[in-house]
């Protein structure tokens, strides 16, 4: 790999990583729970309906909660690198 693909991949996993937190907030998953007519609540809405009622415990809606609340975990952070990088690697190379 050449410096120039690596620092891309570098950056990529950072930039991942830092904009996640951010992207959850924007979508209205916040650590006072999901906002009222955000992309989170129609999610919310969908996932009570489709389970009669109740967000299932283990949902995307509930793990995006989770981790708009109380941010990502080591697990979710190192995903976050690993695809931002790999998204990264992937633009160098066809640009």
């Amino acid at each position: 790999m050449d410096p120039f693909s690596a620092l891309a991949a570098v950056a990529g996993g950072v930039v991942a990583v830092v904009a996640a937190p951010v992207a959850l907030g924007a979508a209205g998953f916040t650590s006072a729970g999901i906002v009222a007519g955000s992309i989170g609540a129609k999610m919310m809405s969908a996932a009570a309906i489709a389970n009669g009622g109740g967000v299932a415990a283990g949902s995307v809606v509930a793990g995006l909660q989770s981790a708009g609340a109380a941010g990502l975990s080591g697990a979710a952070s190192a995903a976050a690198a690993t695809v931002g990088g790999a998204v990264a690697s992937v633009a160098r190379a066809i640009f």
